[in-house]
């Protein structure tokens, strides 16, 4: 009977092999490319004042709406 390496050994019935999962893992995270400080701090602002944006012309547009309904039905 041949020798089984560690990864059959974990295996589960199910077929999921923890040292398989772990081995992925670290394959996936050395793909990843992390921006520079630099390019985070912009994309974050640009992602700021895009919600702020949004979020002024909602309001703006709900109190007009509000303003509106006030003098058909008021």
């Amino acid at each position: 009977m041949a020798k089984k390496n560690e990864a059959e050994i974990q295996e589960t019935t199910n077929g999921f092999s923890l040292g398989n999962f772990f081995q992925g893992l670290k394959e996936e995270f050395e793909k990843v490319v992390w921006p520079s400080r630099r390019q985070l701090v912009s994309e974050s602002a640009a992602v700021l004042l895009m919600v702020s944006l949004s979020a002024s012309v909602l309001f703006l547009v709900d109190k007009f709406f509000t303003w509106a309904a006030q003098q058909v039905f008021g």
